[in-house]
């Protein structure tokens, strides 16, 4: 995966690398396993969550830099 935008489905990225799954827990979002999250974006998962969808696109995209 290049690069983490705020469309970008959750699912998507936990499948590229799960070893971003400790940011969403971070977050709250306890519920990785269920298809509901699984297929929602970065930014609908952040207004759920009341999360700044910046930061958390900052320490994804970070992370899958390394």
């Amino acid at each position: 995966m290049k690069q983490i935008e705020k469309d970008t489905i959750i699912g998507d990225i936990l499948d590229a690398d799960p070893t971003t799954a400790q940011y969403f827990f971070e977050m709250g979002m306890h519920c990785l396993g269920c298809p509901a999250s699984r297929g929602e974006s970065v930014a609908e998962a952040c207004e759920v969550h009341g999360v700044d969808v910046e930061e958390i696109l900052e320490k994804l995209n970070a992370h899958i830099s390394k």
